[in-house]
């Protein structure tokens, strides 16, 4: 299955294996650290490193928004990686997504990449916030640890969680859901992530990136 439904904080919401959240009441969705131009900051350094990246994850919010019918996209921080990711080919790329989808509401809660690289252009038309940013009984974050009022959903973290054997081990991405918040995996094509170990509490669930699995 590509989604699994979990409730939270009264609401029921769709973990995707897809790495991102829709919130089906609202129809939005959720992504965590997409770091567009993260693979234009690494070759601007002299790092080889694939292209292709941005038009990935562009991509890949195209085939979200038309498969839940998404009116609202919340990126949770590090929207852009470095202000690398101003490079004309990335600006383009994004640009010529909104044109496609010019009565989608966008909102950025700025992440610490965000400080760094510069807000995006304006004529993408995303609403900027600092987090926490509350709606409903939510309270949208970058950082996972961050005090707010309602349940956090964040990211920041990347998260992964190692299923092993005795003669294996596979890393995959994962949701780390506690009694009073989330930690999404990074929805970008190009950003790592950093294995956790559960907290009491805890459950994790993973996507083998067809399916999404409840491991603990």
């Amino acid at each position: 299955m590509n989604d699994l439904a979990v409730g939270l904080a009264g609401e029921r919401v769709l973990l995707l294996a897809e790495k991102a959240l829709v919130w089906p009441a609202q129809r939005m969705l959720v992504v965590a650290d997409i770091h567009f131009g993260k693979a234009a900051a690494f070759r601007s350094l002299g790092v080889p490193v694939p292209r292709g990246t941005t038009t990935e994850n562009l991509l890949a919010l195209d085939a979200l928004v038309e498969r839940y019918g998404v009116r609202h996209i919340v990126f949770l921080g590090d929207f852009l990686h470095a202000r690398a990711a101003h490079a004309r080919a990335t600006q383009a790329a994004l640009l010529a997504w909104r044109r496609r989808h010019p009565d989608l509401a966008l909102t950025l809660v700025r992440g610490n990449h965000d400080r760094h690289a510069g807000d995006p252009a304006r004529e993408l038309g995303i609403g900027l916030v600092d987090e926490p940013h509350n709606l409903g009984p939510f309270s949208f974050c970058h950082h996972p640890d961050l005090a707010a009022p309602g349940y956090v959903l964040a990211g920041h973290v990347h998260p992964v969680f190692v299923l092993a054997t005795r003669f294996d081990a596979l890393r995959l991405p994962c949701f780390v859901v506690g009694t009073s918040r989330m930690i999404l995996p990074s929805f970008g094509a190009f950003t790592g992530g950093h294995v956790v170990t559960p907290g009491a509490g805890d459950q994790i669930y993973v996507s083998s990136g067809e399916a999404i699995h409840s491991v603990r």
